[in-house]
């Protein structure tokens, strides 16, 4: 006997449910936060940490990611129902009451929280909950709307999950987990203004001043130059706590990095239709190449360089 039309329908609105809840979760940007997460925990074991640690770490710091993500799209409803790139996030599309998704984003930061203190140690789990004010009430409350430099301070919050990591496996944080912190901080504006680059119509028309709305192209490539040089510099910082392994990916990497900057600088210079989305995905790419070098040269375990 097929299911009767009103368990359907009851059975469609969970699934809806469900997957609006999810949505304010952004789950991609999750993604990436893991991918640096693990790498990290690599380098403080200097070999391959317990696989329930890793597991307790990243579930822990998902939910604690998420719950910053959820926070983040209470607060900004209204940019998101303006923009056409956020346009379809649940609230900004009324699927889900901003009440219950503001309890939701902060049971989840309450759950995280717990979680990571009972199943790591507390400096992990206070390092979370850091992270989640810092993205939601200095990020989106207080600089996003008000500042073109937002995403080079705001970004910090998106550093933290590594030394979240190197605390989970350590119970302290050392000189290499703030060297990561950096590379990811320095990383950021070439990425993400990359994209506002692209987007930088909706951000106008949401009344955020991100640097692309304020500044010139060239002046906005200019500066992606300066952060990628600053970036690729920074990476070798971590050279005395890694192998030849990390030294040769952060080096090519780097010039690959800084020159594809340059590309972009030189197309706007010259005047030339641009594709900056193409700067933006490649520095994706390349963050998870760098910090997936963190992990392999940790793994092996081959003597560390000295100079």
């Amino acid at each position: 006997m097929p299911p009767a039309p009103g368990f359907r329908a009851g059975l469609q609105r969970a699934q809806d449910t469900f997957r609006a809840y999810l949505g304010l979760t952004k789950t991609r940007i999750i993604e990436q936060l893991l991918v640096v997460t693990v790498p990290a925990m690599f380098l403080a074991q200097r070999g391959i940490p317990s696989v329930w640690l890793i597991g307790a770490t990243l579930l822990g710091g998902a939910a604690a990611a998420a719950s910053a993500h959820a926070l983040n799209c209470v607060v900004d409803a209204d940019i998101d129902a303006v923009m056409k790139r956020t346009a379809r996030r649940p609230l900004a599309k009324g699927q889900v009451p901003p009440r219950h998704a503001l309890i939701f984003g902060l049971v989840l930061g309450a759950l995280s929280a717990v979680w990571l203190g009972l199943t790591t140690n507390w400096l992990a789990a206070g390092l979370s909950v850091a992270a989640i004010a810092f993205y939601v009430l200095v990020y989106t409350l207080l600089l996003k709307r008000r500042t073109s430099q937002n995403i080079v301070w705001g970004g910090a919050a998106g550093c933290m999950p590594v030394v979240i990591g190197w605390a989970a496996v350590t119970g302290t944080v050392q000189w290499p987990a703030l060297v990561m912190f950096g590379v990811i901080f320095f990383w950021t504006p070439p990425h993400f203004w990359a994209l506002a680059m692209r987007y930088r119509e909706d951000y106008a028309a949401a009344g955020v001043p991100m640097l692309p709305v304020v500044a010139t192209p060239a002046q906005v490539s200019r500066r992606i130059v300066a952060y990628s040089w600053v970036m690729a510099a920074w990476t070798l910082l971590l050279v005395p706590a890694t192998s030849w392994i990390y030294t040769g990916v952060a080096l090519l990497g780097g010039a690959w990095f800084v020159f594809q900057a340059h590309r972009l600088h030189a197309g706007v210079a010259a005047g030339r239709d641009v594709t900056p989305m193409k700067l933006f995905h490649l520095s994706n790419m390349y963050l998870c190449i760098l910090f997936a070098a963190i992990a392999v040269d940790a793994a092996v375990g081959l003597p560390v360089l000295r100079f």
